[in-house]
């Protein structure tokens, strides 16, 4: 199998997770993951999510690949006193700094993200989780 089937088949599993978990806390989200260059592997839309999270999750995922690092943690960082304040505005718009967005690593290396968002910073962070947990 290709590096490229292990990818989706892992993200399948991941938004297969993070569904179940967005079905318990009752709130419909918008599950994104990424490969390592940030393009899309897998979108899943909830019926009745947040139109307005179909850009945000794939951008959350985004984020925590071009960061390397998860969206809630660039938060502080990207405030005006922040070592990265402006990013927010950058890369065409497509930087998230609020929780949802976690990259990926195998080895030490960035493989992919996933990004959520439907619900508050903390459900979106709690969804995203869940579909981590099945690494």
């Amino acid at each position: 199998m290709t590096k490229t089937g292990k990818l989706l088949d892992m993200a399948k599993k991941m938004a297969e997770a993070a569904a179940k978990k967005a079905v318990e806390i009752d709130v419909p989200m918008v599950i994104v993951v990424v490969d390592a260059a940030g393009n899309m592997v897998l979108y899943n839309r909830m019926e009745d999510s947040l139109l307005a999270s179909m850009d945000i999750a794939a951008n959350k995922a985004y984020t925590a690949v071009a960061l390397k690092m998860s969206t809630d943690a660039a938060a502080p960082l990207a405030k005006e006193a922040g070592q990265l304040f402006g990013i927010a505005s950058c890369d065409k718009g497509r930087m998230v700094v609020f929780g949802g967005g976690f990259p990926i690593f195998e080895d030490g290396k960035i493989i992919a993200g996933i990004g959520v968002s439907g619900g508050s910073v903390d459900e979106d962070m709690s969804v995203a989780k869940a579909g981590l947990s099945v690494l």
